[in-house]
This record gives structure tokens, C-alpha cells and sequence, in this order.
């Protein structure tokens, strides 16, 4: 009997950059849903939102850039 291997699934650490909004939003939000801080005069929660929401494209402009060094941007001739 021959037994044949399956072929790896190639690794992709880059895609750890998209969990980054995950824990953000829903991971953190425990932890920073407070009113009690309050920064520039808006609620610490608001301020931790909009912060994740201004970090989100930046974490999946760094899994692109990553994707595009190891040469798998998903683009097909």
C-alpha cells in the first residue's frame, strides 16, 4: 500500500495582522468599556472604537503588504 502525502497549505503568518480589529472590537471591549476616563470630553468606550476603526485599515494594509512581498496578492495573470 502507498501512502501519499496531502499537500502542505502553504503558511501565511501575515494573516495574524487581520485578528488585530478582532481583538480590538470584541477581545479589549470588556476591559474598555468605561465612562469614567474621559478623553477630549468624549466616553473612554467611544474613543477605544474609534480608535480600532482607525486601526482596521491599517492592519489590513499590512497583510497586504506582506502578501505582496511573499509574492501571493491574489491577483491571476
Amino acid at each position: 500500500m502507498i501512502i501519499r502525502r496531502q499537500p502542505r497549505a502553504p503558511r501565511r503568518p501575515q494573516l495574524c495582522w487581520l485578528l488585530v480589529p478582532f481583538v480590538l472590537y470584541l477581545g479589549a471591549l470588556p476591559f474598555a468599556n468605561r465612562v469614567d476616563p474621559v478623553v477630549l470630553g468624549l466616553p473612554f468606550l467611544f474613543v477605544w472604537l474609534l480608535g480600532a476603526t482607525l486601526l482596521t485599515p491599517v492592519a489590513v494594509w499590512l497583510t497586504y503588504r506582506a502578501d505582496r512581498k511573499s509574492g501571493r496578492t491574489g491577483r491571476r495573470p
